[in-house]
């Protein structure tokens, strides 16, 4: 369990920290030719950072207990995320996009061969010593051929849905809102480089976002929603691209919307609508 405070008031004054988060696709694209996985998970990521002398009453919270101030960075500020992407990008800067991949605090080690991994692997984890960085072994997972990371599942045979994740949107309610349409697809877009014509498949629930629409739930939507589960259950592999062969575009377009795919030997890498 760990603690979050609502700090809704002070994020509103606080200048955003722009750091740009990478793109979870681009760092999946580092992945060709990779076979040996492991996964490393800092423990309580935030709580390892410091938080400034002058900045620490910034922090304050208070409860029937007492008044409390959190000397390590809380979870909830705003600019948490970003600053703790730049320290990471930092401690593996030398690294990056060779053999490691980092989302926040979510850290990748990727090889092609059994040796290299055993290498890389161990300099990432004497880098985290060098810093004074610790992970939680019970949450990380080593010497994978197969890993389930950020919400997908990576092998040498290429990237696929996270089947827990597809669980969760295949389970979806029939939606009685515009907020809860919102939210499906808002999970089920997170996967839409898999659906092919997702745009189009999700065109009768997208026109219920529309400003002044009213929420009516007809039979073009149900279709559309339960087809959209349908086709995350049965995602394709999708290949990860490498550096030689070419690339193949194929695109169609009409009334309802815009579609490609992007292929490479044959196998597809991506859709896009």
């Amino acid at each position: 369990m760990r603690l979050c405070i609502d700090y809704q008031e002070i994020n509103k004054i606080t200048i955003g920290n722009r750091y740009p988060l990478p793109r979870i696709d681009y760092l999946f694209d580092q992945l060709q030719g990779a076979k040996f996985f492991s996964k490393i998970d800092p423990r309580s990521g935030y709580h390892q950072l410091k938080v400034k002398d002058q900045d620490v009453p910034k922090t304050a919270f208070r409860t029937r207990y007492g008044h409390y101030e959190f000397l390590v960075m809380p979870i909830g500020l705003t600019n948490g995320p970003a600053i703790f992407m730049d320290l990471m990008n930092i401690v593996f800067h030398k690294y990056l996009d060779r053999f490691v991949i980092v989302f926040i605090d979510d850290i990748l080690v990727f090889s092609k061969s059994i040796e290299e991994h055993e290498d890389h692997l161990r300099t990432v984890l004497e880098t985290l010593r060098q810093k004074k960085l610790y992970a939680k072994f019970s949450k990380c997972d080593f010497w994978l051929e197969q890993v389930a990371f950020l919400g997908h599942v990576v092998s040498a045979e290429g990237i696929t849905t996270d089947p827990t994740k597809v669980e969760a949107i295949t389970k979806w309610p029939r939606p009685t809102s515009d907020t809860e349409v919102r939210s499906f697809l808002g999970l089920a877009g997170y996967y839409r480089r898999f659906v092919e014509g997702f745009s189009s498949v999700a065109l009768p629930l997208t026109q219920l976002l529309r400003k002044g629409v009213k929420f009516t739930w007809i039979d073009d939507r149900e279709k559309s929603f339960e087809e959209l589960k349908r086709r995350l259950v049965s995602a394709p592999i999708l290949t990860l691209p490498s550096g030689s062969g070419g690339y193949q575009i194929y695109s169609d377009a009409s009334k309802k919307g815009l579609g490609c795919v992007l292929m490479q030997h044959g196998k597809v890498i991506a859709y896009a609508s």
